[in-house]
């Protein structure tokens, strides 16, 4: 399976999606974020980048890890087309978006699905919840998870009353949700993987902080591959979404650093992340 240690994200690329998707993977991207909801997502452009990429660059399905989501009515916009019927029951709205997604991204499998955000009650999670398990169990799906779910008690009900543990969660990850410390916590504890983001858009206080600056000057990189650096230490997948090339070799040039000379410095990052 292809690497995930940092992901591309999709959202809000519209009519530059394919173009962007089939740089980042010839940069050296090979997990990419979408979702089968047209309000912030162009998932079938993600499908032509992948066919561009499979025709004319020689990667193959296998290459790449392909992530996309099933988005309840609440985050969809009912004046663009919807990916499923929605007086359907939720376990047929699920089915119906994972052919379209099947559909756009020209495969006949997925490598991650996640449940865009929880339903409108808990019942309807759990609901929702036991279809992404049935599919995974049919191997159409090979991960499942959530984004935006930042209760560990829905996280703990999922696998008790749902009848599994998610293998991804995906939530913002930034100071202004105090780094998400319980969730994150608990991902790390169970070997799920957390994946972030916001983390650089919504920490600008963060990556301003002299220590951070001093492992920044230190290293000779950015402020930027420090923290993502320091999330890929600590059991954090980062999404990129940057429509810059040369940003987009920077995040990837994140997993080469060494950061085992500057551990002091790191901690310190660290003690104000948790507190």
């Amino acid at each position: 399976m292809a690497a995930t240690n940092i992901i591309y994200g999709t959202a809000w690329k519209k009519e530059r999606t394919v173009a962007l998707v089939v740089s980042a993977v010839l940069r050296g991207f090979r997990a990419i974020d979408t979702a089968c909801q047209p309000k912030h997502y162009r998932e079938d452009l993600v499908g032509a980048a992948l066919q561009t990429l499979y025709d004319e660059h020689e990667f193959k399905r296998e290459d790449l890890f392909i992530q996309t989501k099933y988005t309840p009515i609440s985050g969809q916009d009912p004046s663009q087309p919807l990916p499923y019927d929605p007086a359907a029951d939720i376990p047929a709205q699920i089915q119906a978006s994972v052919q379209t997604s099947l559909k756009n991204l020209r495969t006949n499998y997925l490598d991650s699905l996640l449940l865009h955000s929880p339903l409108h009650t808990f019942a309807e999670t759990v609901k929702a919840w036991r279809t992404l398990v049935g599919l995974q169990d049919s191997g159409v799906v090979r991960k499942i998870g959530v984004s935006n779910t930042y209760d560990v008690g829905i996280l703990e009900a999922l696998e008790a009353e749902g009848g599994r543990r998610p293998d991804v969660v995906q939530n913002r990850w930034f100071e202004g949700n105090q780094w998400n410390n319980d969730v994150w916590a608990y991902c790390v504890r169970h070997e799920i993987q957390y994946q972030s983001f916001w983390t650089l858009s919504g920490s600008p206080s963060l990556l301003r902080h002299p220590v951070l600056r001093e492992i920044s000057t230190a290293k000779g990189c950015t402020p930027a591959q420090v923290l993502f650096k320091i999330a890929q230490m600590n059991g954090v997948t980062p999404l990129c979404g940057t429509t810059n090339e040369l940003h987009m070799d920077e995040a990837l040039a994140v997993e080469k650093l060494d950061f085992s000379d500057v551990q002091p410095l790191v901690d310190k990052v660290l003690s104000i992340i948790r507190a």
